[in-house]
């Protein structure tokens, strides 16, 4: 496109997240990274959901542990999760296909992390396939308008583990982000039904080493495959919007936290204020 700012960001990488609604960062993570982040996920005991380890919280989605165990906050775990907010590998992306720089959705900052975790997820396990461009949804919304992109949610997943044949790897459906109908197949395989993890019609598996990182629009019909080998699938997901958003969840991050970050990841994590940790509590409300 004539005009158009990439940045650091590469034409061909450009053009394949807006044709495609993602991208794959090869060897984002260092050995060594992904050696410091697992032996962070290995220092955590295990916990039954519902619980905290610290300000980590044990949390699944009630499904009878079909999707896994999620790490929620894992940002909390450590100073290798806390390199992740603002890595260089993809954190110039995020800046790009979120948008609005040099207008008031900068105004907090350029980037805001509305979730953090990690996913553990064994055999037989899987998530559903969710989301797509139908309905539309303003906070995961896939838009490039006005020569710029204006997306409101983008992913980053961060393989932790080789996730190759029967690993359980991320399910897409290329372009769905710009769809106008839902997956004439979706509920046969959403989360939460009998069909979860099967591949429907024009579905791909994401195979990828660890350390490798996938960046998508959250507007994409995506999922997983059901693990069929023996082991522990770990991934790592962080979630970056506008900055003036909310967080999903009601967690909020810690005082010890915020403290210990650089002013540019505090700004992604907390960008209003430095919130009351009582508020770290899932079972709360703003009420």
């Amino acid at each position: 496109m004539t005009g158009f700012d990439y940045g650091p960001i590469s034409p061909h990488e450009v053009y394949f997240f807006d044709l495609c609604g993602y991208i794959v960062l090869k060897n984002a993570l260092s050995t060594e990274e992904v050696k410091a982040l697992n032996q962070c996920i290995d220092s955590i005991p295990e916990q039954e959901p519902g619980t905290f380890c610290g300000n980590v919280h044990f949390h699944d989605y009630k499904d009878d542990g079909q999707s896994g165990l999620n790490l929620q906050q894992i940002y909390e775990a450590g100073e290798p999760f806390e390199r992740l907010i603002d890595h260089a590998a993809w954190i110039e992306h995020m800046k790009l296909f979120v948008g609005g720089q040099g207008t008031f959705d900068h105004a907090h900052g350029p980037l805001f992390i509305d979730e953090n975790f990690v996913n553990l997820r064994g055999s037989g396990k899987a998530i559903g396939m969710h989301s797509g461009g139908y309905p539309s949804i303003l906070r995961n919304q896939y838009r490039f308008h006005g020569g710029r992109f204006m997306c409101g949610q983008v992913n980053a997943l961060i393989a932790l583990t080789n996730i190759g044949p029967g690993d359980g790897g991320t399910l897409l459906v290329p372009g769905s982000h710009k769809s106008n109908f839902e997956h004439p197949d979706l509920k046969k395989v959403a989360m939460g039904t009998g069909g979860f993890g099967d591949l429907i019609e024009g579905a791909i598996e994401i195979q990828m080493a660890a350390g490798d990182v996938l960046v998508f629009v959250d507007g994409l019909c995506h999922g997983s495959a059901k693990r069929s080998n023996t082991g522990i699938r770990r991934i790592a997901v962080y979630r970056y919007g506008p900055s003036w958003g909310n967080f999903r969840h009601q967690y909020r991050p810690s005082k010890e936290l915020l403290k210990r970050l650089t002013p540019e990841r505090r700004q992604m994590v907390a960008p209003y204020t430095m919130w009351d940790s009582e508020f770290n509590q899932p079972e709360k409300t703003h009420a």
